[in-house]
């Protein structure tokens, strides 16, 4: 198992930009891919986006394609979620997930991510 801590949310105003951090530990961390989901009150969990194993292929969901970059540094164990432009719909508990088998294509469902973070919460104020 893989234990996942998120950090960098906070309150930002729309048209600012946030970091998110996600510091791994356990398992091989270059073997599986890794995930951004987050979750709004009131609504499921949805995936933000994806990492193929060893920082290869990325994967975005179209409402922050084009705003957001996911990047892992090996040296750290650290997968990175660079928000900009962001938008009050963005506000969410922001979660960060491995995948549950190695080698595995960077896939959108939670059901394919077997560890999860804490999360951090993301307010974008109008």
């Amino acid at each position: 198992q893989v234990q996942l801590v998120e950090s960098g949310g906070g309150l930002v105003q729309a048209g600012g930009s946030l970091r998110l951090s996600c510091a791994a530990s356990g398992r091989r961390f270059s073997m599986y891919s890794m995930g951004w989901f987050r979750q709004a009150p009131g609504k499921e969990r949805e995936f933000v986006a994806g990492i193929r194993w060893g920082g290869g292929s990325t994967d975005y969901a179209d409402s922050v394609k084009g705003r957001s970059a996911i990047s892992i540094d090996m040296s750290k164990n650290t997968v990175y979620l660079q928000m900009n432009s962001l938008k009050p719909e963005d506000t969410a508990v922001y979660y960060c997930a491995a995948g549950r088998w190695p080698w595995r294509e960077v896939t959108r469902y939670t059901s394919d991510f077997a560890s999860w973070g804490q999360g951090t919460q993301v307010t974008v104020s109008s």
